[in-house]
């Protein structure tokens, strides 16, 4: 659903990302890991061509998307949560919600705002709260309901555990195991190494803008020496 191709990306003489690549398949969640620094929020920008990348080819769907405006590869089913959420913070829950709808899309779900209050019971409670009233994990929860109400069939979720309570989290386990049950493909941003296991089917491994590692869960467990040298503190 989503192909990667040798994508290089710079910040300003900075070399971020190296000749990356890497595919997502559709319906699977795929967790992209790495130490703080490693290119994981880089290689999320430059899905979305907020930063552009100076060489390589992105495909979503079977289209090349590579210098294509941001919202166009939003109105094309893709849907951005960013690390630093960016939720409206004089709005309220609703009115946040608002903000982020879109037309239905063929083949996506339609999310309503009742179907997102059932997966985030947090947020029913708090839907005329001000976005500035919520706490750190309640804001991301609503970054995450008002991604999921422009009604994309691929989520891109960067590191949506940092900085939330343990609580939190295991309530986020839950509700991207209720994402993939709907159907949608994730690629999720962590360091969070127990977040990422509870809930992929897969992971890449980035160091320094490269890839060290592409494969199952399964495989990762079985060399900690991968998982020694690239994702310890």
């Amino acid at each position: 659903m989503l192909r990667i191709d040798a994508i290089n990306s710079f910040y300003g003489k900075a070399h971020v990302l190296r000749d990356l690549s890497f595919n997502v398949c559709k319906g699977h969640v795929v967790a992209l890991l790495g130490r703080n620094g490693a290119g994981k929020s880089t290689t999320m920008k430059s899905i979305m061509q907020l930063v552009r990348p100076s060489l390589g080819k992105i495909t979503f769907k079977d289209e090349d998307i590579t210098g294509l405006p941001s919202h166009q590869i939003a109105k094309l089913g893709l849907g951005y949560v960013p690390e630093d959420r960016r939720i409206f913070t004089d709005l309220t829950v609703v009115e946040n919600l608002l903000v982020g709808r879109q037309p239905p899309r063929e083949g996506a779900v339609t999310w309503s705002q009742e179907m997102l209050f059932d997966l985030f019971p947090n947020l029913a409670e708090r839907r005329n709260n001000r976005g500035k009233a919520l706490s750190g994990g309640e804001q991301q929860m609503l970054t995450i309901a008002r991604t999921l109400m422009g009604n994309p069939s691929f989520v891109l979720l960067d590191e949506p555990s940092e900085g939330v309570a343990p609580v939190i989290i295991e309530q986020m386990i839950k509700v991207i195991g209720q994402l993939k049950s709907e159907g949608l493909t994730v690629l999720l941003s962590e360091q969070n190494l127990h977040f990422a296991q509870a809930v992929s089917d897969s992971a890449v491994i980035i160091e320094s803008g490269m890839k060290m590692f592409d494969g199952t869960l399964e495989a990762l467990n079985s060399k900690p020496e991968i998982r020694d040298a690239y994702l310890a503190a």
